[in-house]
């Protein structure tokens, strides 16, 4: 038996999020039940976590075991032909049988895509589209408030396992002006459920002069669910890229 890491890319925008569900849709559901034809047997994957409805990505990875003899490049090939066309294989790779996509992963890259074109239909499943200018540099001012290992309580689901720790580490929080676009990009040692949505809104905010700098640090501070009720929307959210290796 071989195992195999795999990083895809796909278009959130018709799936219920990453995750297997029993009423609706998800990404690993249709990745599962290609490779379970492929083998003619059933074949389970383990993601290094999931996405959201709506979320997309560029570089989410995933492992699964096979006993057939395949090459990298072929299984490439074999499973983007059984695939439909929003959800691709970027690279397969040959690992040793403990890899874990999950539980070896590092950090997370997520970059957030905001745009003033309000009018341009091809862009309203694909970024945040927002029509008031946003002050770019306030907007970095404030992200350098989340740099750094803190409890996350505030910017997070209430529905978390209230085991799971709050405490994560962002390494990278940058606010860029692009020509089409606002990409803040956000890079950590893992995220809570909502955690990179929550964060991109508070800035936003921030960007429209509605939230300053203390405010959002009192949210932070307060390590309550309450504290914050902003949550931007899904279409603007990619997982970038997954870290096996520290940087």
């Amino acid at each position: 038996m071989k195992r195999w890491k795999v990083t895809c890319s796909y278009d959130g925008s018709s799936y219920a999020g990453w995750q297997r569900q029993s009423n609706a849709q998800g990404i690993q559901q249709v990745i599962e039940e290609m490779l379970s034809k492929l083998h003619h047997a059933p074949i389970k994957i383990c993601a290094s976590g999931r996405t959201d409805a709506g979320v997309h990505a560029i570089g989410q990875v995933f492992h699964f075991d096979s006993d057939k003899d395949i090459d990298e490049s072929h299984w490439k090939m074999a499973m983007n032909a059984m695939l439909p066309k929003d959800i691709r294989i970027q690279k397969v790779e040959r690992v040793i049988s403990d890899f874990h996509a999950r539980f070896h992963a590092v950090s997370k890259r997520y970059d957030y895509l905001i745009s003033n074109e309000t009018d341009n239909p091809f862009l309203q499943d694909y970024m945040d589209l927002i029509s008031v200018s946003l002050d770019v540099a306030y907007m970095q001012e404030c992200s350098r408030i989340f740099l750094g290992t803190h409890d996350f309580t505030s910017f997070t689901s209430a529905k978390i396992d209230a085991r799971k720790s709050r405490i994560k580490t962002i390494t990278k929080l940058d606010v860029i002006q692009e020509d089409r676009c606002i990409r803040i990009l956000m890079e950590g040692d893992g995220f809570l459920r909502y955690m990179v949505r929550m964060i991109a809104q508070t800035l936003i905010e921030a960007g429209k002069h509605r939230l300053s700098k203390e405010e959002i640090q009192n949210m932070l501070d307060r390590k309550d669910k309450q504290a914050c009720r902003y949550k931007a929307p899904a279409c603007g959210l990619y997982l970038v890229q997954v870290y096996y290796e520290r940087k």
